[in-house]
């Protein structure tokens, strides 16, 4: 069993306990992946197992929860960002912003009600006041950004009807709107009451600030790292990180929302052309990991899982009515004007309404606050997560096979090279079929405009550079590069090559 841990007294100590939960944690996401079980759900179990009730490492500080919360999601939903093509979410932005904003209104109000009467009608639990209940709802009202980002990515699933991005996109913008709702709420419970108009300018302010200042502090930073010229290229993540943090901290102080800033600065910064670009989403994909399994062990410690029997009974109530009427329900509401999506498309979106660590993160708000059952709140809102993670997250793949929208994968970049944003050329990558070797079966025969090379083969897993007289093969990979992209195409149209893909500078 371990003891509390005194950090100024044995830092050893921490250091190594920490690693040895780190450790743990990065061989049950391994393990979980084989059987289909999401990691986030894991880590959230190695922390559960390493706390009070389990090893006994004591830590009961929502507060210090609440920040290394607020600097996890900051990280994940400007990484989320990043990652997000602008081509990809435009059709869909629409429709992205109205599960955003009115979807989080609607989950809250459909939920909140039915809590209030779950309470009110259930023996052994008190009674929730109307407020107490809607606050309750407007906690797990979003969808979390980690949990979709993680599953989604990590099982590798091509989605049809845009399914992917309008995911992604609702759960990396609707966590500002669930959190000024849980905000709200407390206010009103707290000074009794609110004036209507002044919570609907406040929340209109909340998202003009967050927007504006999102898209600025995003060019702000595409500026100053095509700009400065740093001799050490390590420096540059860094940098990024720093905008990220400050673009959170200053839009929070100006009365805007932080959390859907750094969505926007990550999307601006993710489209923009920017010198260092792969390094810097390598180290920002491995570092929003990092803070991703901080989060859930966290939050794995803070709880008793003991205190979660007592409120099994309602938590799965009201979990399982999320899942199946109050999530689709919004879904199809908000929906209903446009035309993107057939049923299943819209069943899909429902049943990929994950719930995670933010809402346990909000969680923690009402219990610092000192509301009323706010650490029943918490305690229900644990409970409904793991729920989540294991009825819909172990089930992401499986529910698009059975609405049949699983789409053909993408074609992957076969040799992974990129050029400096500075030189003006194209790469393609051309698969070496029959038709193309009708034309004659050695490099030297392939008919190519000027200022072409052929770089680089790759066949049966191994690379080399080829010459003139090299004989192709069939299933070959063949690497090009060009300045002359247009003339280059037409070459490839007259070879017969179907198979390729291209990139610009």
């Amino acid at each position: 069993m371990f003891h509390e841990l005194q950090i100024f007294e044995n830092p050893e100590a921490i250091l190594l306990v920490a690693s040895i939960i780190f450790f743990f944690s990065i061989i049950a996401g391994k393990a979980g992946f084989r059987f289909g079980l999401p990691a986030l759900l894991l880590f959230l179990g190695v922390g559960m197992l390493f706390g009070s009730d389990g090893l006994g490492i004591q830590f009961s500080n929502p507060s210090a929860a609440q920040f290394i919360g607020m600097l996890a999601l900051s990280i994940i939903l400007f990484s989320g960002g990043m990652d997000t093509k602008m081509s990809e979410i435009k059709p869909i932005a629409t429709e992205g912003v109205v599960l955003a904003t009115v979807g989080v209104l609607l989950t809250t109000l459909i939920t909140g009600g039915f809590i209030y009467y779950v309470f009110l009608w259930s023996t052994g639990y008190e009674t929730l006041t109307v407020a107490e209940s809607m606050l309750m709802a407007a906690v797990m009202s979003s969808t979390d950004s980690a949990s979709v980002f993680s599953i989604l990515r990590s099982k590798g699933v091509y989605l049809k009807q845009r399914l992917r991005p309008t995911l992604e996109l609702e759960s990396g913008s609707n966590d500002p709107m669930a959190y000024m709702l849980t905000l709200l709420i407390i206010a009103y419970i707290q000074v009794g009451g609110m004036n209507l108009q002044e919570a609907v300018l406040q929340l209109l302010v909340q998202l003009s600030v967050g927007a504006i200042a999102g898209f600025l502090l995003g060019k702000l930073a595409v500026l100053m790292i095509n700009k400065i010229n740093m001799d050490n290229e390590s420096l540059y993540p860094i940098l990024l990180l720093t905008t990220a943090f400050f673009t959170f901290s200053a839009t929070t102080l100006c009365k805007g929302n932080g959390y859907l800033a750094v969505y926007i600065a990550g999307l601006v910064v993710g489209n923009a052309k920017i010198v260092h670009k792969k390094s810097m989403g390598t180290f920002f994909d491995g570092f929003a990991w990092l803070w991703q399994i901080v989060m859930f062990l966290t939050l794995g410690l803070l709880v008793n899982p003991h205190e979660l029997l007592p409120v099994a009974p309602v938590g799965l109530l009201v979990g399982v009515f999320m899942i199946l009427i109050a999530r689709p329900a919004t879904i199809f509401l908000c929906l209903l004007p446009f035309k993107n999506f057939t049923t299943k498309g819209k069943l899909y979106i429902s049943w990929v309404g994950l719930r995670g660590a933010v809402p346990i993160i909000f969680a923690t708000y009402p219990w610092i606050a000192g509301v009323d059952h706010g650490g029943m709140i918490f305690n229900i809102v644990f409970f409904i997560t793991i729920l989540s993670l294991l009825i819909q997250g172990t089930t992401v793949t499986q529910a698009a096979k059975w609405l049949g929208l699983v789409d053909k994968p993408e074609r992957k970049d076969v040799f992974g090279i990129e050029l400096p944003e500075d030189i003006k050329s194209a790469m393609s990558e051309i698969d070496i079929t029959p038709a193309v070797l009708s034309h004659g079966n050695k490099l030297m025969q392939l008919t190519l405009p000027d200022h072409t090379l052929a770089v680089m083969v790759k066949r049966d897993g191994h690379y080399f550079i080829p010459k003139g007289n090299t004989e192709l093969k069939e299933n070959d990979k063949l690497l090009m590069i060009s300045d002359n992209d247009e003339a280059l195409l037409q070459a490839y149209d007259s070879l017969g090559v179907k198979n390729y893909t291209m990139k610009k500078n």
